[in-house]
């Protein structure tokens, strides 16, 4: 299992990298990266073996969060009404965005990140909706479509295999501005 001690954090250059194309079927050893990085998710979203394990709560974890140049991610949002039906679920392999909303988005709060860890504040402009393709563990591919938190949890994801990091969209000279259009989440 995958502790905080095992995040890369900013500064490293794999979190920089363009992440190579995972291979298929997957080796033993990328089964294993996809197992653990789903298994953070699930521990560090249960508030008892959070604390117990001194993690930080996350909805999102990339390979090269922990230091794998590799175009894999966990992705985890949980669905407050109904905790045992997430909204969304799944290791994300070699995924790419086939289509994405004109509209923007960005979380009220702004977005935060296991790697990252100074609070940057800023609007993270992003698209409000997204039709994400990737495969699964098992090599099946999937297209789904996603809508304001899902999408930017994936796109967020999907930087990080492109050597992205959130701050990047952030308006240096106005980092809190926003447009008519843009729709604000949480």
């Amino acid at each position: 299992m995958f502790l905080m001690e095992n995040i890369v954090r900013d500064g490293d250059p794999v979190l920089r990298k363009q992440a190579q194309k995972v291979k298929f079927p997957l080796s033993d050893e990328d089964r294993k990266l996809a197992h653990n990085l789903m298994e953070y998710l699930e521990v560090s979203q249960n508030d008892e073996l959070c604390k117990k394990y001194h993690l930080r709560a996350g909805v999102g974890l990339a390979a090269p969060q922990v230091g794998v140049s590799e175009m894999m991610a966990s992705v985890l949002v949980p669905n407050e009404e109904d905790p045992d039906n997430p909204i969304f679920k799944d290791v994300i392999i070699n995924p790419v965005i086939i289509s994405n909303a004109v509209q923007r988005c960005a979380l009220t709060e702004g977005e935060g990140c296991l790697s990252v860890d100074k609070d940057i504040a800023g609007y993270v402009p992003r698209s409000a909706r997204i039709t994400l393709k990737y495969q699964d563990v098992d090599g099946n591919e999937h297209q789904v479509r996603l809508k304001n938190y899902p999408a930017i949890v994936c796109q967020h994801e999907i930087d990080h295999l492109h050597g992205t990091l959130f701050y990047d969209h952030i308006d240096k000279d106005n980092p809190f501005s926003r447009s008519e259009d843009e729709i604000f989440i949480g």
